[in-house]
């Protein structure tokens, strides 16, 4: 099934402007579940209570308050919220190229796909191939929603994926979080991290192998209640041990690892004579 466009505008760099229609490029798998009346299983509505009066306020009765003080709040009514909004036309002003590399991670809240729009296909593929030959990403501008919202856009596989961007006053810095910073550490135990780091590391990101375990036995227990069985409770973990001695941790994770390798072709050839033996008889 093809994707459904969710927004159509405009990427404009100088004087190019290259029409687009936006894709959501993430879907959530999480499973959703609804909140019932134990008692008869019926769906329940969420109500707004007034904290004061203990009343139920319909929601045309609410008005948006900002709290600038404790227990103080400034309302702001609809129209005025409204005077306040920028354009939202969808328009994508780029304002310049950067390495992608100078971007932390940290910055990104969420991912779009970037398709053309009739008339845009060739200024499309022009920037897309523009800026994978120059090695950079563009930032700028989204009008969305009645606000700029700081964007990136870079090249992907055949298109253009623009993320949106936190500003700078959003993301928190270490300077919050409490740690030890005075702490000296040992040649030997970095060596030995190092050296597990090597060991468990892989040149290529493959995100197939790896599965939300927790999805699918949640999924597995709704069909078994579906089916008027019981629901298998997971075998509860036993805790790891708290690190006491982190060299002789290292080591132990260097062997079990090069146990694990050694393990492997030994796997393959026995799950191979298996496979032989049965097609022998």
């Amino acid at each position: 099934m093809a994707a459904r466009a969710t927004a159509s505008g405009t990427i404009s760099f100088g004087l190019v402007s290259i029409p687009i229609k936006v894709y959501t490029a993430t879907r959530s798998q999480s499973v959703g579940f609804n909140m019932l009346h134990q008692a008869d299983g019926s769906r329940l509505r969420q109500q707004y209570v007034c904290a004061t009066c203990g009343d139920v306020v319909p929601r045309s009765d609410t008005v948006r308050g900002y709290e600038y003080s404790r227990g103080q709040y400034v309302v702001l009514t609809e129209d005025e919220l409204r005077g306040l909004q920028q354009k939202t036309d969808q328009s994508i002003e780029i304002e310049e190229f950067i390495p992608i590399e100078k971007v932390d991670p940290i910055h990104f809240e969420r991912s779009y796909l970037l398709g053309p729009d009739k008339g845009g296909h060739k200024a499309y593929l022009l920037l897309r191939r523009a800026m994978l030959s120059t090695g950079k990403i563009a930032l700028g501008r989204h009008s969305t929603r009645g606000r700029q919202q700081l964007v990136l856009i870079r090249p992907v596989a055949d298109g253009l994926v623009l993320h949106g961007l936190f500003y700078a006053d959003e993301v928190r810095d270490f300077a919050e979080v409490e740690m030890d910073r005075e702490i000296e550490l040992k040649d030997a135990e970095l060596e030995l991290a190092k050296q597990l780091i090597e060991q468990l590391s892989n040149p290529d990101f493959e995100a197939e192998k790896y599965e939300d375990t927790y999805r699918q036995v949640v999924l597995e227990a709704i069909d078994r209640k579906v089916a008027g069985q019981e629901v298998v409770a997971m075998p509860v973990e036993e805790a790891r041990d708290q690190i006491i001695d982190l060299v002789a941790a290292l080591k132990q994770s260097l062997a079990d690892k090069r146990g694990e390798a050694k393990a492997g072709p030994q796997r393959k050839a026995a799950r191979g004579k298996g496979a032989r033996k049965s097609a022998a008889k």
